[in-house]
């Protein structure tokens, strides 16, 4: 697939670094595409580079690696991604009157928000439950962990299980793009233990199920 990482933070890295080698063509949509950083990290997976906009538009799967501070004017940036695949990885983390945590939530989602963003996209939310580094490298692990998805368009939730598998994910299908508001949490599960209760950040979840 012709894929677009937008984004070349911690999560775009480990995803560029993920599908290196799978098969894909992978293009870094980066503000900066010259800066030593980017160069290097699409010389070390074999990806293209451009600015945001015109990696998307040569893309069939968009994929949104950005803070969700920085997310609506980027995300808006990208043009017309109608009928576009286009993963949303984003949790809407931000300041609240308990701390850091999610802004959104119950009555809508980041998931959702970013179908707003993007009329005519089929997005689809994933990639938001786990941290960076289990999505560069998780074939240390005794299972496969588990990733989640939510989307309205079939067609796209048809597709988006091959990049999770090729990611070394057990895709499972959480519903329609409401379920952003179960998957969301979820995230906020992993940063309490990995970041807050001393868990570390090389772990995931898996579904494990007994033999028949």
């Amino acid at each position: 697939m012709r894929i677009a990482i937008i984004g070349t933070g911690q999560v775009g890295d480990a995803l560029a670094r993920g599908l290196s080698g799978r098969g894909h063509q992978v293009t870094l949509g980066a503000r900066t595409p010259q800066a030593d950083q980017v160069t290097a990290l699409a010389r070390q997976v074999g990806a293209a580079v451009a600015l945001p906009a015109a990696a998307a538009a040569g893309a069939e799967v968009v994929i949104l690696a950005l803070p969700w501070a920085a997310a609506e004017p980027a995300v808006r940036a990208l043009g017309d991604l109608t009928g576009r695949i286009v993963i949303d990885c984003m949790n809407p983390i931000g300041r609240t009157a308990q701390g850091m945590g999610l802004t959104l939530g119950h009555s809508t989602s980041g998931g959702e928000t970013v179908a707003t963003w993007l009329p005519g996209a089929q997005v689809v939310k994933t990639l938001n439950q786990v941290g960076a580094e289990i999505m560069a490298h998780n074939d240390h692990l005794p299972h496969r962990p588990a990733m989640f998805m939510a989307g309205d368009s079939d067609a796209a939730k048809a597709k988006v299980p091959r990049l999770l598998a090729d990611l070394g994910f057990d895709p499972l299908d959480a519903g329609d793009l409401t379920r952003s508001r179960l998957l969301e949490p979820l995230g906020m599960v992993w940063i309490n233990q990995a970041l807050m209760r001393g868990k570390g950040r090389h772990w995931a979840l898996a579904a494990v199920e007994a033999p028949a």
